[in-house]
């Protein structure tokens, strides 16, 4: 929950920051009305809107890009599921005492996946998972490539690509849930709606009113996004998570009887 609270907080400081440079902006924007009133706003519209664009574009792309990723990770789940079913089906093919302690193996690999996806924000715990998991690969293969190799052929041409299918989809679900934008393209989404702000309170200067409802709203949904988009990039430390599709590797766990 630790990371979920940094994103609120992370959330609730934009959005105060958002109103605290509004407010500043509009002053700034009524001192140069005092002292200029007919060029106070001339010439400032086209780069307000090229600065508005900028944050639109940013915000639909990290938003965008977020939740394919968050959709990808899904997808990964149930094809390792998939990989991991395929493979302990092919099994059969092997030996009886062999295949007994190979399918052994395979209930503690998959234990061990889960573990690591479990472990949430204990990074040392995932990752001592996932090596663990590594060294259960080399280890299967070694066992299953000593049994193909007195089984002839047929039975090597099903069983070792079924593993190595299994084992690939393992990275590419390692490597998707390390892949994120770089931290500068956050820190410039959070810039930019700090700008838009500033210069959307210098635009509200020449009104006498002061329009909380449009700060509040502006300030509120840009925020919103933000944090939205930060969940989705994290989905086992957040609030948004994945560990609901977890539930088809746990079944699949409980029919290897």
């Amino acid at each position: 929950m630790i990371f979920a609270l940094v994103t609120i907080l992370t959330a609730l400081a934009l959005f105060a920051g958002m109103l605290a440079l509004m407010e500043l902006g509009a002053r700034a924007g009524r001192r140069r009305i005092e002292r200029d009133s007919e060029g106070a706003r001339s010439g400032t519209a086209a780069p307000e809107g090229a600065v508005f664009a900028l944050l639109g574009l940013m915000i639909a792309f990290t938003f965008s890009g977020a939740l394919q990723r968050f959709d990808a990770r899904r997808a990964l789940i149930v094809a390792e599921s998939n990989a991991i079913g395929t493979a302990w089906l092919r099994l059969d093919l092997l030996p009886a005492p062999a295949r007994e302690e190979l399918r052994q193996d395979f209930r503690v690999y998959l234990d061990t996946r889960l573990g690591a996806y479990r472990a949430g924000e204990d990074l040392r715990e995932a990752r001592a998972a996932l090596a663990r998991a590594n060294e259960l690969q080399v280890q299967i293969w070694a066992k299953a490539a000593t049994l193909c190799r007195a089984e002839g052929q047929p039975v090597a041409v099903l069983v070792l690509p079924a593993l190595n299918a299994m084992f690939d989809i393992a990275s590419e679900r390692t490597a998707a849930l390390e892949t994120h934008p770089p931290p500068l393209v956050f820190a410039l989404l959070i810039a930019l709606a700090l700008a838009c702000a500033l210069l959307a309170g210098f635009a509200m200067a020449a009104s006498k009113l002061t329009h909380w409802t449009h700060r509040l709203a502006f300030a509120f949904v840009v925020s919103i996004t933000v944090y939205a988009i930060l969940d989705l990039e994290y989905p086992r430390r957040g609030l948004v998570r994945v560990d609901g599709f977890d539930q088809i590797l746990v079944e699949l766990r409980e029919g290897m009887k």
